[in-house]
This record gives structure tokens, sequence and C-alpha cells, in this order.
């Protein structure tokens, strides 16, 4: 599963992969406030809905107030792997003969914030919402479990359609969603309940108030039945951009950014900020890329997108927006590195600026370069509009760079940027655009992109629902996503998802740009075991934090 990204230990070593300092020998002490600055804040807080697609909605909220049935925590490795959540008693139990079954158990201390016990018609509930409601985000797994039985309200025993086994089975009830409350819900408009804030929680915090493009705020939950938070109350105060960020952190006005990696925010941190700790990664669970949306003109044709892909140094770019962090190569697949083991991370890899390419490929087309030096075919110039998020320096940097290659190439290129929620909660679902920028986030570590790029996740232009935004419909890349989809053996999940790899890579059906590497910046006040999780974000442990005076 996976979310978008729209804003988006240092020890004294250079680990290209991680650079971060930690306070994990610091006493945390208990009271007081800490304020972080926040990027975004999400379009709604239903996050069942298709307009909950914001990573900083999910991170700042939905970890820390909805219960989950899996952590995903990273090993000394470097490596992430799941384990069963406080929620339950022990790991559930995987039965895959005659049909796949898995049984929860859940913890008895495990309440919601009003003292009533989470059950097993949560589960329920939850599934059901997502699997037959409408206007749901994603469906990817639920849509394939036939019930949840809830008799034991201590025990909910998930079975699946006959014949549809799930990979990624850990994710569910877990990434993205996390599980609601029936008591609270059940027989109610779910998405006017929560749209605009909610007030219960089964995680260690509690929404204490939204004030739409100014703060959020959570509070302590005093019934949470794991470890309680050290502070009193956290603000997310929300920021206009990375520039406004970073002043509001340096003046001390926040404590704690989570910043995108725009150039002149690399060039402070390198630069050294007295008093501030980081934690930047490389290895991470996001994905950047130029997407192309496969079903309008020009990109509704082949030979254009590997063309395009033929017409760009990506290389080019990533050194100049991230050679500072130490990431110097280009992202080769449509997928994060956290799963890369279950990928062909060189299936892009053919894709290098080469105009001799870019010719063969359009005249083998028919395309044919006219005296104004742009290739047209059928009286229709070879130009299109790339959209991204309005006051995103860095992608609008990308945007300068790909204008003068693709001019380069013979193409021309418009941009046509808007706000965030347009972009995500609208242009982008209804496939209002040619090619965006933008980082897809993995909330799970599910290496299937099928929720991204199979047929059925797909809608026509104009309307919305799945996160299949490219409109990609390849039939040979439906069936290794499915079989990834349902796949519980780890060798044979290799296989097909090396081979979805290069179905995707030979369709050129976009192009993956970088991995989009995280910063984290605290001041010398803020203390605890802090460190960025790949897949739940920065706000991860936030119960485990702590303010100095």
């Amino acid at each position: 599963m996976a979310l978008i990204a729209g804003a988006c230990g240092s020890s004294d070593n250079d680990n290209a992969g991680s650079k971060s300092t930690t306070t994990d020998d610091v006493k945390v002490p208990k009271g007081g406030t800490l304020v972080i600055g926040a990027e975004q804040e999400p379009d709604c807080m239903d996050w069942i809905g298709t307009c909950s697609g914001s990573s900083w909605g999910y991170w700042m909220v939905t970890v820390n107030t909805m219960p989950r049935a899996f952590d995903i925590l990273k090993s000394a490795d470097g490596d992430y792997s799941y384990k069963h959540n406080s929620l339950l008693t022990a790991e559930p139990k995987l039965e895959t003969s005659p049909v796949q079954t898995v049984t929860y158990d859940i913890n008895p201390k495990a309440v919601w914030n009003d003292g009533t016990p989470i059950t097993s018609t949560d589960f329920k509930y939850t599934w059901d919402q997502i699997a037959n409601g409408a206007d749901v985000y994603d469906k990817t797994g639920y849509d394939l479990i036939e019930k949840v039985d809830d008799t034991d309200k201590a025990t909910a025993v998930v079975t699946f359609k006959s014949g549809q086994n799930y990979s990624d089975w850990k994710g569910l009830f877990t990434g993205n969603y996390g599980i609601f409350p029936s008591h609270l819900l059940q027989g109610k408009d779910r998405d006017a309940e929560m749209k605009d804030g909610y007030k219960f929680s089964g995680g260690p915090w509690i929404l204490e108030a939204w004030n739409k493009t100014d703060n959020i705020t959570l509070v302590p939950n005093p019934n949470f039945w794991g470890t309680k938070p050290n502070l009193d109350k956290v603000i997310f105060k929300v920021q206009a951009d990375t520039s406004a960020e970073f002043t509001a952190f340096k003046s001390g006005q926040v404590s704690a950014i989570y910043p995108q990696p725009q150039l002149d925010a690399v060039d402070q941190i390198n630069a050294g900020l007295p008093g501030t700790k980081k934690d930047i990664n490389a290895k991470t669970g996001n994905f950047e890329a130029l997407w192309l949306n496969n079903a309008v003109a020009p990109f509704d044709d082949l030979a254009v997108r590997k063309a395009v892909a033929y017409a760009v140094d990506r290389a080019a770019i990533v050194q100049r927006l991230f050679g500072a962090l130490g990431v110097k190569a280009p992202l080769n697949d449509l997928n994060a590195t956290v799963v890369s083991q279950f990928t062909d991370p060189q299936a892009f890899a053919k894709y290098k600026l080469d105009l001799g390419m870019v010719d063969k490929t359009l005249t083998g087309a028919g395309w044919a370069k006219g005296s104004d030096g742009v290739y047209a075919k059928g009286g229709q110039k070879l130009a299109f509009k790339v959209r991204t998020t309005a006051g995103n320096k860095r992608r609008e940097t990308t945007q300068q760079i790909l204008q003068t290659q693709f001019k380069a190439a013979g193409m021309e290129m418009s941009v046509d940027n808007l706000k965030a929620g347009d972009l995500f909660g609208k242009a982008l679902p209804t496939g209002d655009f040619q090619a965006a920028i933008y980082a897809n986030v993995l909330t799970t570590l599910g290496p299937s992109t099928c929720n991204l790029f199979c047929t059925k996740n797909s809608n026509d232009i104009g309307q919305s629902g799945g996160n299949n935004y490219t409109r990609t419909r390849i039939p040979a890349l439906d069936e290794q996503l499915l079989k990834m989809d349902g796949e519980l053996d780890d060798d044979a999940l290799v296989t097909e998802g090396k081979a979805a790899s290069n179905i995707s890579a030979e369709n050129m059906i976009s192009l993956p740009i970088d991995p989009l590497p995280t910063i984290l910046l605290w001041n010398s006040k803020v203390v605890g075991p802090i460190a960025d999780n790949a897949l739940l974000g920065p706000w991860w442990n936030l119960n485990t934090w702590g303010v100095t005076s």
C-alpha cells in the first residue's frame, strides 16, 4: 500500500544509506509541549476515503491514534520487518489450507479512549467499510477477504476467498488504515463523522484539535494500555513550504522538522545548524518518478514514453538535487528501496540520455522532426504539460531541468502546477494530467504495486477511485502483480517481482527518478529514541519523546 508525498544515525561516518544522531542515552522527562513543523496537512481525516492520500495525515494522526495489528520496525542491519503490535497477545496464526485464514487474538487490555474494549467486531467493521464501501482510497487485500468472524469478541478470524491468498496479510489492519471503532461508527456516515477530525483513539494520542491551515494538536490518551506519552501536548504547526519550515526551526518556533530535501535545505544542513541533531536516510519507503498518464496523448503511445526515457539525463538530475546528501544514482525501478530484494532494482537502467535512440524510436513510430526542431505526427506536435505541487522548489527545479532536456530532444514541455490538495485530491484521481512529478510512500512491506498499476485499480478519465492514476493497463503486468499479491512463497515472490519490474520497464509505464531521501531534524531540547521509520514515518514513536527545559 502507498500514500503520496505531496510536500513532501549523524554518526561521524559517511554511510550513504543513513546519517543520524540519536539521544537514547538521555533520560526523558515528563511533561511539556513539543511544537513540530509540518509541511502539509491532510485533505481530510476519513482515512478510508479517497481524500486521505496525504502521507502527512498518516504520519501525524493515523499512526498515533488508530490501533494497528503490526508495527514495522528497523533492525540493526537496516532492514524492516513486521512485529505484532501490543494490540495483540501474540503473532497471528496463519493457515493456508484449505483456504487462507488469519486468527488475531486481541489483548484484553486494549481499549478505545472511552474505555470500550477493542474487539473482533472492529476488525469486521474495518474490513467491510474498505472492501464494500464507496469512494475508498485503496481496497487492495481487503477485497480478497470472504468474511471476518467476530463470534468471539476477543478473537478475529479472517477468512480469504477460495483460491485467493494474500502475501502482505500483515499489512492489513496495519498500513494506511489501522482499525476503526465499530461501536461509534456502525450505522453512521463514517466520512461525515471523521473527515474534519475525530475524538476517538486506540493509540497513545488523541486528536485534540485540527485548526485547518494552522495546526494539528495531539494530547495523551489516558486509557492507552501501552507506553503512555511523556509529553503533555504535541502541536504540529503547518508551514507554507520548506523555506518557511526552516526559518521557523532556526528561530526556535518549532523544535523538530521533516523537510523535503530542497537544495537550500541541504546546503544549510551541510553548512551546519548549531544545536541540531539529524537522521538522514536514502533507504526509504519513497519512490519519486515522472508519472505518465498512459490513457491520454501523447503518452498513450509507447514510442513516446520510451523516447521520453531516452531524452532525460536522470543521473544529472539526481546529482543536482541529492548529490550533497550522498545520493548520486537514479532510481531504476518503480518501487521503494526497502523492498528491493523482491524486485529488479536495475530494470530501468537501460534508459539513459541517448538522443540517437530518441530519434530512432520516434521516427520508427511515424514521428518526424519539423523545421522548428520539434517532432510531430498527424499534425500534432510532441508537446505536453508536467504538473507537480506548486511552491515545491525542488520539484520546480526538476521541471526546469526537464524542460531544457526535452527541448534538446525535440519535445515541447510546459508547466501547469497545482496546490497539493488540488493535484492529489482532484487532478490525479480523475486523470486530469498528462505527466506529473510526485512520490509514492509505502505504508506496508508488501512489494506488489498492483494497487498502483493493475488494470482493476484504474478508472476511466474523469472518474476517481483506485490508485492507478497513470491508467496503466497491461495484461502481462497484471498477471505478475496479481500473482505477487497472492504469493506466500518468498522465492516465487522474487521471481514474480523481477518479472513485474522488467515488464514495467519494457512498457516504460512511467520514469523513476529518485528514492527521495528523508531528513529528520530536531534541536537539542528534544530527547528520546528519535529515528525516522521508512514505513510509519518520523513521528511513529512520539510517545517516547520528551523535551528538556
